[in-house]
């Protein structure tokens, strides 16, 4: 069994759009969308780049997920959940 995760960039329209490009391959067990982030985890018995070219064939811009993605999405994470607005807080 293999776990690939790629970072597509997407909003919560082209979820759909992935979810039937994905299940028309064979040997996916389980697709994971975090459309915050930006990534998908598929879980499966077939071949990653298989998985990433269905994905760019469904029209969305896709590569796989590295560890610069994940520092890259900590750091906007942190840096604007600083600037919600807190009703209790005015001072």
């Amino acid at each position: 069994m293999e776990i690939v995760e790629l970072k597509v960039e997407m909003v919560c329209v082209h979820e759909k759009r992935l979810r039937k490009c994905l299940s028309k391959l064979k040997g996916i067990e389980k697709v994971e969308v975090d459309a915050n982030c930006q990534k998908v985890v598929v879980t499966g018995y077939i071949h990653k780049n298989k998985i990433l070219k269905a994905v760019r064939r469904g029209g969305l811009k896709a590569d796989f997920w590295s560890a610069q993605n994940e520092l890259l999405n900590a750091y906007v994470t942190a840096r604007y959940t600083s600037f919600r607005f807190n009703p209790f807080n005015f001072f």
